[in-house]
């Protein structure tokens, strides 16, 4: 399986300047194909009515998600986007959703777990958080849709 290798060097401080630690980590080819061709990167009005915006981020880390869902008049989900500000793990995991999400009605897209995306895309334990946040986009983008769909929803 042909695998990329992301490297991180550090050099260490005091007596021991000249030593190198070095920490390599595999990443699955799927992580690699979202992260070099991400899908629906890009975003959809907000101010749309059938368009619901999740925004999502990990403090500890600093990764950023934005999904967005657009639905037609059955709650079918015809269109999705995202932009992520992280790494490629992050990446990788908005692209996915985007994916999964189509086609499904919005209460079966809260059904995608971020343990199904951690397994697809293989991440390593150390980037399960960036699985996480993709559910979590998912799961607020649809309580924004819903949100509007009251809001705009006419009056009895």
């Amino acid at each position: 399986m042909n695998r990329i290798a992301a490297a991180s060097i550090s050099r260490a401080r005091g007596p021991f300047r000249s030593t190198i630690g070095r920490q390599i980590r595999k990443y699955d080819d799927k992580v690699i194909d979202h992260y070099e061709n991400p899908r629906n990167v890009g975003s959809l009005n907000k101010n749309d009515k059938n368009v619901g915006t999740g925004l999502v981020g990990a403090p500890a880390c600093g990764d950023v998600m934005k999904l967005q869902i657009r639905v037609d008049e059955n709650g079918e989900i015809i269109e999705s986007a995202f932009k992520t500000f992280g790494c490629g793990s992050a990446i990788a995991s908005s692209s996915l959703a985007t994916e999964w999400v189509k086609g499904r009605n919005v209460n079966d897209a809260t059904k995608i777990k971020n343990s199904d995306i951690a397994k697809e895309l293989k991440l390593p334990p150390v980037k399960l958080h960036c699985s996480m946040l993709a559910e979590d986009a998912i799961k607020a983008a649809v309580k924004d849709l819903k949100t509007k769909q009251d809001t705009f929803a006419p009056s009895s």
